[in-house]
């Protein structure tokens, strides 16, 4: 009986350590994209430091909340965790290619490996499903 307990606490623990990373990760993508949807000015000096026009901001921030709202609704949280991560990717590769410090580039990879991580914790079949696909 003390092995189910065991067994119980752990996947609540789990269960409960995703949501509250899923909740932050969720917060933070809807603060940004919102700030780029208004355009506060210090997103968009930083936008055109990248060498993107103001007038995409808006393009840019309402695909960020579309992308987050599909990653916050459990049933497609498998497709948003895709569609950000391709967004990070690209967040990724605009800094690259403006020549931008190493710290930009390495928090939107480190971020869509939280994403993902996120994910699996609320869903630990997700992780057995990557980890045992042979082909």
């Amino acid at each position: 009986m003390t092995t189910y307990l065991q067994h119980a606490y752990r996947t609540i623990w789990r269960l409960w350590a995703g949501r509250i990373i899923t909740s932050l990760v969720v917060i933070f993508l809807v603060f940004d994209g919102v700030t780029k949807i208004i355009q506060v000015a210090p997103v968009v000096e930083a936008s055109t430091k990248l060498g993107l026009a103001p007038d995409l901001l808006l393009g840019i921030g309402i695909v960020l909340l579309a992308c987050t709202a599909i990653y916050a609704v459990p049933k497609t949280a498998i497709l948003g965790a895709i569609l950000l991560t391709g967004y990070l990717g690209g967040a990724t590769a605009t800094h690259v290619r403006a020549g931008s410090e190493a710290s930009p580039v390495v928090f939107s990879i480190v971020f869509s490996i939280v994403v993902w991580v996120a994910l699996v914790l609320r869903e630990p079949r997700l992780f057995w499903l990557i980890i045992q696909r042979q082909y």
